[in-house]
């Protein structure tokens, strides 16, 4: 049988919220393809890299161009037979490089019960009958909106942000307010469905404000925040401070002027990942990235609500009713990764403080693990695995090998290594970092019985 191990030909896409020309990530990893003849153009957006079977950008074997979903279709055993057959014989994953230069859409995505309906009634906005659940992991710092934060900030900021008050109502706003009163916090199951009612009510109140009232209101708000500069709401909440705040919305202003996400962003976690560090959105949380470098690993599908910060189809009654109302400080959505068990590191690794670190979210599809090589002749050998892997180098240089097959791997190099294969990274420099993506059934079946 053929040595599992083929490099991928990836294609990149030209969104408008993508970072220009060879500043993007995504459009220097896809150049680094011979074969994809991608010239970057210095003017030109590239936002996503795509690796994996997704019918919309399906990565192909450099060699013979085949696409990898026929190969895998053709010789089930890549996968692993028992993946290949629960995934309809495609990769349960989609593995993706985002580059972000602005705002991307105030989004969610359906749970796998409500992508099946979206789908059936509207295949258009909602090409796939599959949930979304996504990790992000950070490659350059990243800052972005995500889930709804703890409901003492939201009522803080109707407080102290008179034009959200006045979009809002009074009347919804004392009703948000009281409902929450003293149980902001509380852990009782009556409480917290009161709480996610009131939220629910609150949130749904400006989603459904018509446009020219938010456009009016928001010229409001960025006059506020020119002149109130670290005063701003208050001097913000406790996770972010008025100044941040304030130069928050004169730049999203700036990108989506009048939008309603200037008013979204009260009622959401604003948070800022510093490189390595992640965070998990399950299928239903509220999100919208707003600009750095990130892998992102999601199960593969591309259903999209969205709700404000495009100019794309928006579905607010959609959103609106699909959304968890889970409420939380952003600690609780950021990952804890942990070494990765199933790597041996040569001596070289070790002294030179090498490390494979494993992003494990809690869902079967996929789990991420970083390698990071600090010196040349460094090398990380992985235990072979149940299930398919797709890899890409982000920096540096070194080797792939599985079985007798060695083939370099430089920046943007991205590679499939099929189930039961061992793989082993080599560096060949002093800074050799790449990202795994991957699919093991047992591993997680095993973890979550323990």
């Amino acid at each position: 049988m053929q040595v599992p191990l083929i490099r991928l030909q990836c294609g990149v896409n030209s969104y408008e919220w993508g970072k220009v020309g060879s500043q993007s990530a995504a459009a220097r990893f896809a150049a680094a393809t011979p074969s994809n003849k991608l010239s970057v153009e210095s003017e030109k957006p590239y936002s996503e890299l795509w690796m994996g079977t997704h019918p919309s950008l399906p990565s192909k074997d450099v060699e013979t161009q085949r696409t990898l979903l026929d190969i895998v279709q053709d010789n089930q055993a890549l996968m692993s037979q028992e993946i290949s057959n629960r995934y309809g014989q495609k990769l349960p994953f989609l593995f993706k490089v985002l580059s972000i230069q602005k705002a991307l859409s105030i989004q969610a995505h359906p749970n796998k019960k409500l992508a099946e309906q979206l789908h059936a009634k509207d295949p258009k906005n909602y090409p796939d009958d599959n949930h979304k659940p996504e990790m992000t992991i950070a490659v350059t710092p990243f800052d972005g909106l995500c889930g709804f934060r703890p409901l003492q900030e939201i009522s803080h900021f109707l407080s102290t942000v008179p034009p959200l008050r006045n979009i809002i109502g009074d009347s919804v706003a004392r009703d948000f307010e009281d409902a929450i009163r003293g149980h902001e916090t509380s852990d009782s199951e009556d409480d917290v469905k009161k709480n996610k009612k009131a939220l629910q009510a609150a949130f749904s109140a400006l989603m459904k404000t018509d446009k020219s009232t938010i456009a009016s209101a928001a010229k409001d708000l960025v006059t506020v925040a020119e002149k109130d500069g670290e005063n701003f709401a208050g001097g913000g909440g406790p996770s972010n401070g008025g100044k941040e705040l304030a130069d928050l919305v004169i730049r999203l202003n700036s990108q989506f002027e009048g939008d309603i996400g200037l008013f979204v962003l009260f009622f959401l976690n604003y948070v800022k990942l510093e490189v390595g560090e992640a965070m998990f959105l399950k299928a239903d949380d509220i999100h919208a990235y707003l600009s750095g470098d990130i892998m992102e690993c999601m199960a593969s599908s591309d259903n999209v609500v969205r709700a404000g910060f495009t100019p794309k189809f928006q579905d607010i009654p959609t959103l609106t009713t699909m959304l968890t109302y889970s409420y939380a400080p952003i600690s609780e959505q950021k990952m804890h990764p942990v070494d990765y068990p199933y790597v041996t590191l040569n001596s070289t690794a070790y002294s030179s403080s090498s490390s494979a670190i494993l992003y494990d979210p809690p869902i079967e599809e996929f789990s991420v693990v970083k390698t990071d090589l600090k010196k040349k002749g460094a090398k990380a050998t992985f235990e072979a695995i149940a299930g398919p892997n797709i890899l890409i180098c982000t920096k540096g240089e070194g080797t792939i090998r599985v079985g007798p097959k060695v083939v370099e791997m430089k920046e943007g190099y991205v590679f499939f290594v099929g189930a039961t294969a061992e793989c082993e990274l080599e560096s060949l420099c002093d800074e050799f970092t790449t990202f795994k993506a991957f699919c093991e059934l047992d591993s997680k079946e095993t973890a979550n019985r323990s």
